[in-house]
This record gives structure tokens, C-alpha cells and sequence, in this order.
């Protein structure tokens, strides 16, 4: 697993114009393929009159799955320009769709790429990025007595606590860095005289 990615921070819409042509780039963070898919749709729905509505999207911490359409641009114009600019910025569980409007002046295929990459990046430039970094999904067990200030020494260090469910002891989930995990259960037995429990889970990504 790739221990880090980038994707975008917020759904959104950013605007260009291109020789009278108007460049609508919508982006949006995107789990699976299927939500990539279903953000395309909405997209074309709500831009049914638009000349073109073409997307592009990388699913995958890795990119292992990157897929483009030109939705009728010359082949290799739109779809793929847009591709490019998600993989070279880094981007990852990401989908973008850019809507043309056509204006009247025909751009040529030099131009379509620029203009269609161009919308990508500006719309990246504008809605910012994220980073998420994988973590080790750990579970903390510890007695009522000492879990408020278990809480509060965690959020204290920046852990993240995903998680508190009360029963006849506390069980708090957090997530870990797997370089953390060693020091971690050393705090932990120090802070709680040896008390707690700790159990580690899958993997997951988090914000960095």
C-alpha cells in the first residue's frame, strides 16, 4: 500500500473560457469507481444541453484504476489531457468532468488538449488538495477511571480518536502510523500503569 495520496478537498466547480468556448471543470473525491461513474451521470444530467460533458478518474492509492471518455472530441482531446493532469499532479481517488459549451470558434487538436488539461489544473489550483496517510486502525481498551484522561492525552498528541463506545470497560479507537505503534504501547502502559489493552486492526487512510 502506497503510504500516502493526494485527492481533491471539497467537491466543486471551476470556470474557464477558450476562444468564446466555455470550460466547466466539476471535481470530486471519489471511493470507488462506481462513485466516479455516478458523479459523471449527475454531471451530464445537469449539463444535458452542454456540447461535450468529458470526464476522467483515478481510483486507487496506487492509480491502478485511471479511465477517460472524450464524449465525441476528437479521440485523445479531452479525456486523456484531463487524465494526464489528475496523474501528474498526483491525484488519487479523484473524478473530474469538463463541460464544453462551444462557442464558435473550432480550437484544433493542439488547442482542445490544452484547453481541457487547462481546466483540470486550474480547477485543482482552485479547490485545493488533500493529503491522507495510511494508519494502522488500533483499539484501546481501558477501565472508566482512567479513560477521560486517556481521551484527553490523546487528542493532546494530535492522535486521532475515531471512535469511543462505553460498556463495562472503554474501548476507544484511534489511528496509528505503523512507525508509531511500539511507542504508542509504551505510552499507553506508562500513562495507565499497565492497565490498558491494545489491539491493532486493518489499515485504513486518514487525513494527514
Amino acid at each position: 500500500m502506497q503510504d500516502e495520496y493526494r485527492t481533491v478537498a471539497r467537491v466543486g466547480t471551476h470556470e474557464t473560457e477558450v476562444n468564446r468556448s466555455r470550460f466547466l471543470c466539476a471535481l470530486a473525491p471519489a471511493a470507488t469507481e462506481q462513485e466516479a461513474q455516478e458523479f459523471v451521470a449527475r454531471v451530464r444530467k445537469e449539463h444535458a444541453d452542454a456540447s461535450h460533458n468529458c470526464w476522467a478518474y483515478v481510483i486507487g492509492a496506487d492509480a491502478s484504476t485511471q479511465k477517460a471518455g472524450d464524449d465525441g472530441e476528437p479521440g485523445g482531446t479531452a479525456g486523456v489531457p484531463m487524465l494526464q493532469m489528475l496523474l501528474r499532479r498526483d491525484m488519487r481517488y479523484v473524478v473530474a468532468v469538463v463541460t464544453r459549451y462551444y462557442g464558435g470558434v473550432k480550437l484544433g487538436a493542439g488547442g482542445l488538449i490544452r484547453a481541457y488539461g487547462g481546466a483540470v489544473g486550474e480547477a485543482l489550483d482552485t479547490l485545493g488538495a488533500i493529503t491522507r496517510r495510511r494508519f494502522r486502525l488500533a483499539t484501546v481498551t481501558v477501565d472508566h477511571q482512567r479513560a477521560g484522561k486517556v481521551q484527553n492525552d490523546l487528542r493532546a498528541t494530535g492522535r486521532e480518536v475515531r471512535d469511543v463506545r462505553y460498556g463495562e470497560a472503554v474501548t476507544i479507537e484511534i489511528g496509528l502510523p505503523d512507525a508509531d505503534v511500539d511507542a504508542f504501547r509504551a505510552w499507553l502502559a506508562d500513562t495507565t500503569a499497565g492497565t490498558a489493552g491494545l489491539e491493532l486492526g486493518g489499515e485504513a487512510y486518514g487525513d494527514a
